[in-house]
C-alpha cells in the first residue's frame, strides 16, 4: 500500500492506494496516529484503495477512537462499493464518517 499526504482546506489528506491488510495496516496506523497527534482533522481518500481486511478495519477503528478523544474529525471519501459493503456488513458505516458522492 502507498500513502501520500497533502493538505486541503486545512485538512490533512492521506491518499491510500493498494491494499489495507495485515501486512500494511501497522504502517498505516502508525502514519494515521502520527497525523492525529498533530491536532489535524483527517481526510482519508480511498480512491486508490482496492481492499480492506479485518486488520485494516482495526486500524481505522483505532484512528476513529483517537480523533474522537482529541476532539478532531476523520472523514473517508471515494470509498468503493466493495469496501462500502464491508463497512455496512461490519457496522463500520455507522462508526465512521463517510462522504457520499
Amino acid at each position: 500500500m502507498n500513502i501520500s499526504k497533502a493538505t486541503e482546506n486545512g485538512l490533512t489528506v492521506l491518499n491510500l492506494s493498494g491494499r489495507l491488510d495485515t501486512t500494511t495496516a501497522p504502517d498505516f496506523q502508525e502514519t494515521l496516529l502520527a497525523e492525529i497527534k498533530t491536532g489535524s482533522n483527517i481526510m482519508l481518500d480511498f480512491a486508490g484503495l482496492a481492499y480492506v481486511s479485518s486488520a485494516g478495519l482495526r486500524s481505522l477503528l483505532t484512528g476513529q477512537k483517537a480523533v474522537a478523544a482529541g476532539g478532531q474529525t476523520m472523514t473517508l471519501r471515494h470509498v468503493s462499493e466493495e469496501i462500502m459493503e464491508v463497512f455496512d456488513m461490519t457496522g463500520f458505516s455507522d462508526i465512521l464518517t463517510i462522504e457520499t458522492a
